[in-house]
């Protein structure tokens, strides 16, 4: 063991002994954007030999160390960008340290060498960890959120319900330009003005320095700040015209919004605001057919109605950086607001009968009745953060960080079944509600290095704290004394404190044609679930507890075409939220109700992925990225029968799920003017596992496609169509149906392309497509079937005006909610 220690100490003495340090940091030259992973080659200026080469951290950054005495070369190069060369730095005495200060590189014309699509700007570059998109490539997104930015990324889908998935997954996590956000990614994405978004990191399989939350991997929402000293703004109107199908919707459909952005950077001083509000209802119906059998007893009650939804979204954003020298940095950020999401589901049960037996029974009785059901779900929330960075002397770097947030979350859901065609007739009055206080905390501490010769070495802590308590009330009116009783079974107090303690350690360098990075997490954490009800006869605490490593490694090769090769591995985790814990059902409406498993397990996840880029000739090129994902303790929502005309959905460990596929993407531009960007998702999805006592083995073939063309016109006038379109999918109990949307769009530009005018038409039908709709079915043999078709508004028309007073842009640093989006 002292021969171990010995070596190990004089290997890192060696390591570090220094004669030379050689330092600096890249940025985009048109927007002074730091370039992480950019690479930084010394050469011997007298005969061009390679020395060594390291590449840029997140803040562009590098350090080369132990250079000896002579005189070199530095060669400055990233993908997609003309590389820049130093000459005659010359290293005389030991322990010289020289900065360079700051190298700006330009974009390539003809040396995009890892561009998965070209243009005027790249639509998408791999890097050795991530896949970064320009969402500025994306015409149909504007005046829309960042979900319609996604729906152009060929990793993602959106289905008939809205929820957003990577990889045929709904497990991912979102950050905000870099900052972690622990929370539904669908509420945030819906939230976040696509026009304040400036480009969209894919990052598959995280390294050790991302908390490993997220099955599917991250993705990094990039948004606009100003770039130089001076000011940056922009300013986005958004109207809809009136609803061409209105599905005898009660109300009228609305769609609205404005946003606007500003940023000024002057001397030590950056500071951002933004600012929010968007209107954002959709018109649709649903049509479904159930039946349950109980004891030979077959009950069937189809249905038709409305389900439309009216979104409210408005906040505000303050972010202020201060510089006061080249090696410390403070930031200081506060973000609140105010969101609502009103679902109506007005539905008429127009044949509910029961027979016995099941199988060709006769009927027992007939009836028919209306129900109202109103689902409001509404989230306040202040959040708060503060960060500090200090580079010091020998290249190495702290950064820190602190984020608190508060959010109340709730909102009633009132459920009566009414007769019909007499709806003055109350057979069935319900309401149910819930407040839920959401407190979180997160610090964070980073630490990289002064490099080695191997490579640059991270490392970090973080801490994280979530209390969330929850108060559900569900009472029933009595007929007879017209008073609302509470429903104890339907009624509870739940309070979910989880901590988490992890460290990483990660190294990455390169080596002649090679990339690497290799690191390891260790997570501790402690999860206490406190459930009481109401009549004090429940008070049972469930703990969870764990300590786990979370390694992850990525290699890359470069061929001497530029063809560029990669593998990785990421093992992640999805943690349980509160809600699919609560065992007490939630009436969401009057045939379902929903109730989660207070011993759920996190899931545990292993991702492997290999992919290759390849330039081709005249603007072409094409990309392939294949991947296994293994989940263990897989989340899956199932149904039981409460009743004969009521299934409850359970949140439930139902076993194994594994998914193997292939990512595929490509530019094709036949004509000068007219380029088109298609990108898939094929994979092959099985779940084994057992529920209730039963085996549940289903598998099927599933794929996506997102593809857009584009036409240009003039400089100043083009056209886009956009489709996105999802297969059918399996699930444990059924199938979720196809579902696909058709898009166009035109864009117009005027006062130096200051202004810009788009004119949208979304989910294209024409009374010809079944656009924008899908049916999802579920079974389970002698017991029930159902199955809905979820219908939704078609032939939107939008018009988006958007006015850039400074065109130079870059990422703006606003934080975003850590906890309570999850949640909402």
């Amino acid at each position: 063991m002292r021969i171990f220690i010995a070596a190990f100490l004089f290997f890192i003495t060696f390591s570090t002994n220094s004669f030379g340090q050689l330092s600096g940091k890249f940025v985009d030259a048109s927007n002074n954007y730091p370039l992480e992973y950019a690479t930084a080659a010394l050469f011997d200026q007298e005969n061009g030999t390679l020395i060594t080469g390291v590449i840029t951290d997140i803040d562009g950054l590098f350090l080369i160390d132990d250079i000896k005495k002579g005189t070199y070369y530095l060669e400055a190069s990233f993908i997609g960008y003309n590389s820049q060369t130093v000459r005659d730095i010359i290293i005389d005495s030991k322990n010289e340290e020289i900065d360079l200060g700051t190298l700006a590189l330009t974009i390539g014309e003809n040396q995009l060498e890892e561009v998965v699509v070209e243009g005027e700007m790249a639509t998408v570059i791999n890097k050795i960890d991530r896949q970064v998109f320009d969402a500025k490539q994306f015409q149909n997104s504007q005046g829309g959120t960042a979900t319609d930015v996604l729906r152009n990324v060929p990793a993602v889908s959106v289905n008939g319900l809205g929820e957003i998935s990577v990889r045929g997954s709904t497990g991912f996590v979102v950050l905000l330009n870099g900052k972690p956000v622990q929370g539904s990614a669908s509420t945030l994405l819906n939230q976040l003005p696509a026009n304040a978004i400036e480009r969209v990191e894919l990052i598959t399989a995280p390294s050790a320095r991302y908390d490993p939350e997220g099955k599917a991997g991250i993705l990094n929402i990039l948004t606009k700040k100003g770039a130089a000293d001076g000011s940056f703004a922009q300013f986005n109107l958004k109207g809809g015209f009136p609803s061409i199908e209105r599905y005898g919707n009660a109300e009228a459909h609305q769609r609205y919004g404005i946003d606007g952005t500003y940023n000024i950077r002057k001397g030590n001083w950056n500071i951002s605001l933004g600012a929010n509000y968007q209107r954002n209802d959709l018109g649709g119906r649903r049509e479904g057919d159930v039946f349950t059998i109980i004891q030979d007893t077959l009950t069937r009650f189809p249905s038709s109605g409305e389900r439309s939804f009216d979104e409210l979204n408005y906040s505000g954003r303050f972010t202020v950086d201060f510089t006061p020298d080249s090696l410390n940095t403070f930031s200081l950020g506060f973000y609140a607001g105010k969101r609502s999401k009103d679902r109506t589901a007005d539905i008429l049960y127009f044949d509910n009968h029961a027979i016995t037996p099941a199988d060709g029974g006769e009927r027992l009785y007939t009836l028919q009745y209306f129900n109202e059901n109103l689902r409001i779900r509404r989230g306040d929330f202040v959040l708060g953060s503060i960060d500090y960075a200090h580079t010091f002397g020998d290249g190495s770097k702290l950064s820190t960080s602190f984020l608190h947030e508060y959010t109340l979350l709730g909102g009633p859901t009132t459920n009566q079944n009414l007769g019909f065609p007499n709806t003055n007739i109350v057979l069935q009055d319900e309401f149910n509600t819930n407040d839920n206080p959401l407190n979180g905390i997160r610090f964070q501490a980073d630490y990289v290095w002064k490099p080695w010769s191997i490579g640059q070495l991270e490392t970090g802590y973080q801490y994280r704290y979530l209390d969330h308590t929850g108060d559900f009330v569900y009472e029933r009116l009595n007929n007879t004394t017209g008073i609302f009783e509470l429903i104890p079974e339907f009624s509870s107090e739940v309070d979910l404190r989880r901590t988490l303690h992890s460290g990483y350690a990660q190294l990455s360098g390169s080596k002649g044609k090679w990339d690497y990075t290799a690191g390891t997490r260790v997570e501790a954490m402690q999860r206490d679930f406190d459930l009481r009800d109401k009549t004090n006869t429940i008070d049972t605490t469930y703990v969870y507890n764990y300590v786990k490593l979370f390694p992850s490694a990525s290699l890359q090769y470069t061929f001497a075409d530029n063809t560029k090769l990669k593998a990785a591995y990421s093992k992640r985790v999805e943690r349980t939220t509160t809600f699919k814990m609560n065992p007490f059902p939630e009436r969401e409406h009057s045939e379902t109700l929903e109730q989660g498993d207070p011993t759920l397990r996190p899931e545990f996840i292993d991702l492997f992925e290999v992919g290759i880029s390849k330039n081709l000739h005249q603007g072409n090129s094409v990309f392939a990225t294949a991947y296994y994902r293994n989940t263990e303790n897989l989340v899956n929502r199932v149904n039981t029968v409460f009743n004969d005309t009521i299934l409850n959905r359970i949140y439930s460990n139902v076993g194994k799920a594994k998914a193997f596929g292939v990512e595929l993407g490509a530019e094709l531009k036949p004509l000068k003017n007219w380029k088109n960007f298609i990108g898939a998702n094929l994979y092959k999805y099985r779940i084994d596992g057992n529920f209730d006592n039963r085996t549940v083995e289903t598998e099927a073939f599933i794929y996506s496609i997102n593809a857009n063309s584009t036409i240009d016109f003039s400089d100043t006038a083009s056209a886009q169509f956009t489709l996105n379109y999802l297969s059918a999918q399996n699930t444990a109990q059924g199938e979720d149906s196809r579902f696909y949307s058709p898009n166009l769009t035109l864009r117009k530009t005027f006062f130096d392309d200051r202004l810009t005018a788009t004119l949208q038409w979304q989910n294209i039908d024409l009374g010809l497509l079944d656009s924008n709709e899908q049916r999802i079915t579920t079974f389970r043999d002698g017991e029930f079937f159902t199955t809905t078709n979820y219908v939704y508004e078609v032939d939107m028309v939008i018009l988006n005006l958007t006015y850039t007073f400074n065109r130079n842009t870059d990422k703006s640093r606003f934080i975003d909610s850590e906890f309570g989006k999850k949640e909402f």
